[in-house]
């Protein structure tokens, strides 16, 4: 158009040339009128962002947070290339960008770290008991819906403690010291650096309702297999009885059926209940270690009680402050930082 325009032929003949409006070509001669070549080149723009299901986001959070080695590929790691690449051979998506699944995975809180030392499961049946909890955490965020026969409503349960009466480190706001300080004022309070543990310990047994984001807890004096049920019998009270209900817990002794002592798969045979274990040296699937971090920072760093009741009192009610809380920005922070599950 612009050289017709050149060699002094009108709008309406370059129109019938070109096969377009007048109008269209008045624009393209105005346009590079005013920038010239730049004008000539397309401006090509992108389309509405492509929108993943439920399902498929899930899996490409599975797959990144796996190992390549896993799906047989010499790889020691991911990344977004190799990942996006894999997810469409393996028809996961028909097409993702480098940006999109960096944007998707940031999404999803899953980022690109450092590898730490760990502790590995040795136990033979760990892929089998992590793909359990890991459904059973499906459900309980609503990314699954759960099969007729499967729980519906989700527990994490462990015991915290011993819960020893001692003084524990911590920190709080006191006056400066060095050379400003005041001459009159008052020694800053100290910790005692000796102490006696003559009062014994107590056990705190807590449970997660995934569901509500609610946390229960009861404060033994002892964590045998008597105890655990009678805090699964509270826990499975909270429920009618034809709601069936899972409790993820490790495989500490007192939570495991024996050839001696079968009462716990008994009882929850007899009431509706899936008891599932986290893998051996694996207590970090368990979504209430994070909940314990939580607790030690706000209950008991700096505390020094003189007495079980006392301190098993402040626990009692930070339970309660931290179910009416739930959204506080700290508190989240503190569980999502601790969370690994």
């Amino acid at each position: 158009m612009v050289l017709l325009s050149a060699q002094g032929m009108t709008t309406t003949q370059i129109a019938k040339v070109a096969f377009t409006s007048e109008d269209r070509v008045r624009d393209v001669i105005h346009n590079f009128n005013a920038d010239g070549f730049d004008s000539l080149y397309p401006k090509y723009k992108g389309g509405r962002k492509p929108v993943f299901t439920l399902p498929q986001r899930v899996e490409i959070k599975k797959i990144a947070k796996s190992r390549p080695a896993e799906h047989g590929l010499p790889l020691s790691r991911w990344s977004l290339a190799k990942l996006a690449d894999f997810l469409v051979a393996e028809g996961v998506v028909e097409d993702i960008s480098h940006e999109g699944l960096r944007e998707l995975l940031r999404a999803e809180n899953v980022s690109f770290q450092a590898i730490k030392t760990w502790k590995g499961s040795r136990d033979p049946d760990y892929a089998t008991k992590k793909a359990r909890i890991e459904h059973l955490y499906a459900i309980a965020d609503g990314q699954v819906v759960p099969e007729p026969g499967e729980p519906t409503v989700i527990f994490c349960m462990d015991e915290f403690g011993p819960l020893n009466l001692q003084p524990r480190p911590g920190r709080q706001w006191t006056d400066v010291g060095g050379k400003g300080k005041d001459p009159e004022r008052e020694p800053r309070p100290r910790m005692r650096a000796t102490y006696t543990r003559t009062q014994g310990v107590r056990h705190l047994f807590a449970a997660l309702d995934l569901g509500k984001d609610k946390m229960y807890g009861h404060i033994k004096k002892r964590k045998r297999r008597g105890e655990f049920l009678e805090f699964c019998r509270y826990l499975r009270s909270l429920y009618p009885p034809e709601e069936r209900i899972a409790i993820i817990c490790d495989n500490f002794s007192p939570h495991l059926t024996t050839k001696k002592d079968k009462r716990v798969g008994e009882w929850a045979e007899a009431n509706n209940v899936e008891i599932a274990y986290t893998p051996t040296n694996s207590s970090y699937l368990n979504r209430i270690e994070a909940q314990f971090t939580a607790l030690r920072e706000f209950t008991l760093n700096g505390t020094d009680h003189t007495g079980h009741r006392e301190q098993g009192s402040m626990i009692r009610r930070y339970i309660a402050w931290r179910n009416r809380n739930t959204d506080n920005p700290r508190l989240r922070r503190i569980v999502k930082r601790a969370n690994v599950a």
